[in-house]
């Protein structure tokens, strides 16, 4: 007897347990009884009737699907090998279980036509640059189509576009030829750019060049005008110092100062010789000033302050009469303004691009 009893309070526990139905919480249960639905079991501990009942869990957490590979032809007649990925979610666990027998297989199939379709009406490079609208369509299409099932298409993803080996390979070719293509634009503009540039620095380099020697020819000018009129001031200052210094002299003084000219002419190696003043009016002072044949008188030495005050009226034209301290400055002023013209020459030359810098003439 206590066997059985035992035997009797365990089935009637096996039997209780049958009447305990455990949902999780990210499922919901269909209740049926004897092939009859009940009702829809929420997540928890739910009793039913035990031994007669059937709980069937539908999980409504989002699933992902792999759509398998397989060979689509484009509109453009292009092989080419496709696989996606999709994301469903159920909404409605009494469709999914009663609307059809396995909404996973339904997707995937209905996935699959719905991909070569897409496709099938768009050529190769469409399907490589567009896949979000691949992607789009494919989604809206999915997601009307398994609404009665109970099954919301939440996104579609192509996965991988793999043309076949012939239409890849003619891919490669025409890539590798747009590539050719745009290498040779590249070259030629390069080509071009290079032979503006050239130009451009040809032509500065002439017009610097042009004007260096517009400059060069101006520096000499003006250099051969200050020449001369230095030159004209320097004859013209020896003229006066000339005057002055004679200013003082007597007639007899210039008839010896003549004879000791005319002495240092002899004593040269010259055999012809140009005399600047009438040589008969030296020999007639010679003689009047050795025999005393004629009376000449003598020529009287000239006022010095008059003669200054003459020859000072001309300081407008010929400037002052220069001391040595004066001509040092001079001389150092004149060097100084060449050191600066050549450093600014060389700075100049030494600032201006490669490509443009003059030759030296």
């Amino acid at each position: 007897m206590l066997g059985i009893s035992i035997t009797l309070a365990i089935m009637a526990m096996i039997v209780l347990a049958t009447g305990v139905k455990i949902i999780q919480p990210w499922e919901q249960g269909l209740w049926i009884v004897l092939g009859d639905y009940k009702r829809k079991l929420n997540p928890g501990l739910n009793v039913v009737y035990p031994l007669i009942s059937n709980v069937v869990p539908i999980d409504l957490r989002t699933e992902v699907l792999d759509v398998p590979r397989q060979e689509v032809i484009t509109k453009d007649n292009s092989p080419t090998n496709v696989d996606a990925v999709i994301y469903i979610k159920v909404i409605d666990p009494e469709k999914c279980f009663f609307e059809v027998s396995d909404y996973h297989r339904a997707t995937i199939a209905l996935a699959q036509t719905t991909l070569r379709s897409v496709i099938g009406d768009m050529e190769l490079d469409e399907v490589l640059y567009n896949r979000d609208d691949i992607n789009r369509k494919l989604r809206d299409t999915l997601d009307e189509a398994t609404d009665a099932w109970g099954v919301r298409v939440e996104a579609v993803e192509i996965r991988e576009v793999d043309p076949v080996g012939r239409v890849k390979a003619a891919m490669e070719e025409q890539t590798s030829a747009e590539r050719q293509r745009r290498a040779q634009i590249l070259l030629a503009d390069g080509k071009r750019q290079s032979a503006i540039l050239e130009a451009e620095g040809s032509k500065q380099a002439r017009i610097l060049e042009a004007e260096g020697y517009r400059q060069a020819a101006i520096l000499e000018a003006e250099g051969q005008r200050q020449r001369f009129i230095l030159e004209a001031q320097g004859e013209a200052q020896h003229l006066r110092l000339l005057a002055i210094g004679a200013a003082a002299l007597d007639q007899k003084a210039l008839t010896v100062l003549s004879v000791d000219a005319l002495k240092k002419l002899g004593e040269g190696a010259a055999t012809k010789f140009i005399v600047p003043f009438e040589i008969t009016n030296i020999m007639k002072g010679i003689s009047n000033s050795v025999t005393a044949i004629q009376n000449v008188p003598d020529r009287k030495p000239e006022d010095a302050v008059l003669l200054e005050a003459c020859l000072r009226e001309d300081d407008s034209i010929l400037g002052p009469l220069p001391d040595s301290r004066s001509i040092q400055e001079q001389l150092q002023a004149i060097q100084q303004s060449i050191e600066e013209s050549e450093k600014a020459a060389t700075l100049a030359v030494a600032d201006q691009p490669l490509a443009i810098r003059p030759s030296p003439p």
